[in-house]
């Protein structure tokens, strides 16, 4: 009826729809999904347009063989059926309800007249998927729904580990919490989450030093239900990358330099660690995501010095006076957070890899021309790809006589299913230790070269 209120579920799939087309047109999911949909429906809109991002690159080639032009589709119309077809298959949901829900949807994103198609569309999938989806799935870049490119960079990579990984990537990540030991034991902490409904373990190989420790929750939550994090005893941060302060050895009273510090975590993290005592320099080339690194502070009640600004052009930031703690975590692919943004299946080509290791290695020469002689620099990455990481860091050590590799834990001593890959260690998504994948490398500038 007209002027009746759109069912909730159709209006969570439209939202979803736009939020997927947004990306199919190189917008990144957390951009796309920014304020979509009133309050009460975005956590529904976030899980169907990030579940529907996972499985894109399988479930388009069988909604694409039931279309007869799916070019001449509008943009969101096509996301539309791709969502629908993935709550029909990945969801509880029952297949003629969400039939029903897209037909509604399809209105609500101004698209009346394609009603009639989104119907027949989808009422062919649920008869047909069980021959559309094995059919397509003989191609294992479609049935892990990854870019081709990718799987071979993987599989050329990481032999006897990539079946793993694509698993892995595909999964729902766990929520794991930095837990600031100086506020709350971790015993207490358990405690607390116990008294909330909420369950939690210790992550034993991460949990020694640094005045922090590890907790993986059940189940994800809302950052607002956990205990004490308005407070700052919490914060939201994967284990793998709770590493950083343990590598960057930063002793209070030093001068550190957080390069590429947006969103925060390891800024805060690092300041923890030394129980405030660093002088920190935070820099990031986005003045927005600035924001959040004040505001990560704010809550926590740490300071630090921000920086907008481009670390390859130190002057414009830097008073010349050495650090002597620097770290590099480095814009890269994503390729080893790929199940927190499974968007960087669709924006990632095979090209932006090279481009990333030249952005890592201008980084990497600008930095170290800050550190202090005798200082220790962590180059670090989010990513899977030894072209990002130890082909990056050994090119930096080839031309620069004044680095040389310090000392780090490599491989097991690291983490649980830590590789040795070159000066470095890797960890892959999908891995003993649970964690993201990520590289780390330690760097150490001598007095004079050799």
């Amino acid at each position: 009826m007209s002027g009746a209120p759109a069912n909730p579920g159709a209006q969570a799939l439209a939202e979803a729809a736009r939020a997927v087309a947004a990306v199919v047109r190189g917008r990144s999911a957390d951009e796309a999904l920014a304020g979509s949909g009133a309050s009460s429906q975005r956590p529904a809109v976030r899980a169907i347009a990030l579940g529907t991002l996972r499985w894109y690159l399988r479930l388009r080639p069988a909604v694409d063989a039931l279309l007869s032009s799916p070019a001449t589709l509008a943009r969101e119309v096509h996301a539309l059926l791709v969502a629908a077809a993935h709550q029909i298959e990945y969801s509880r949901d029952a297949p003629a309800l969400v039939v029903n829900l897209a037909v509604d949807a399809t209105r609500l994103l101004g698209q009346p007249r394609a009603a009639a198609v989104v119907n027949a569309v989808l009422r062919r999938f649920v008869r047909e998927r069980g021959a559309l989806l094995p059919g397509a799935d003989s191609d294992p870049a479609v049935r892990t729904a990854h870019p081709a490119w990718l799987v071979a960079a993987l599989a050329e990579a990481w032999p006897d580990h990539v079946g793993r990984i694509l698993e892995a990537n595909n999964a729902h990540p766990p929520m794991v919490l930095r837990l600031n030991t100086r506020r709350r034991a971790p015993a207490q902490y358990l405690s607390d989450l116990a008294t909330t409904g909420l369950r939690g373990s210790l992550l034993e190989w991460i949990s020694a030093g640094c005045g922090s420790a590890a907790v993986a929750l059940e189940r994800p939550v809302p950052v607002g239900s956990l205990p004490g994090f308005k407070e700052g005893w919490v914060s939201v941060q994967d284990a793998g990358a709770q590493l950083a302060p343990l590598l960057l050895e930063a002793q209070p009273g030093m001068r550190v330099l957080d390069a590429c510090a947006a969103p925060g975590s390891k800024t805060s993290h690092l300041l923890e660690a030394a129980a405030g005592r660093l002088e920190v320099t935070a820099v990031d080339i986005d003045a927005g995501r600035l924001r959040r690194i004040a505001e990560n502070l704010e809550r926590l009640g740490l300071t630090a010095r921000l920086v907008a600004g481009d670390v390859r052009h130190p002057g414009a930031f830097w008073d010349g006076r050495p650090y002597e703690r620097i770290l590099v975590d480095a814009p890269c692919s994503g390729t080893g957070v790929i199940r927190r943004h499974p968007d960087i299946k669709l924006l990632r080509r095979a090209e932006d890899v090279a481009a990333f290791a030249r952005t890592q290695l201008e980084i990497l020469r600008a930095a170290f021309g800050m550190l202090a002689p005798g200082g220790r620099l962590v180059y670090a990455t989010c990513s899977v790809l030894p072209a990002e990481n130890e082909a990056v860091a050994t090119r930096f050590l080839e031309e620069q006589p004044q680095a040389s590799p310090a000392p780090m834990p490599h491989g097991e001593d690291l983490a649980p299913g830590g590789i040795t890959a070159g000066v470095g260690t890797q960890l892959l998504c999908g891995g003993a230790a649970g964690s993201d994948g990520f590289y780390y490398a330690c760097l150490e500038k001598t007095t004079c070269g050799t």
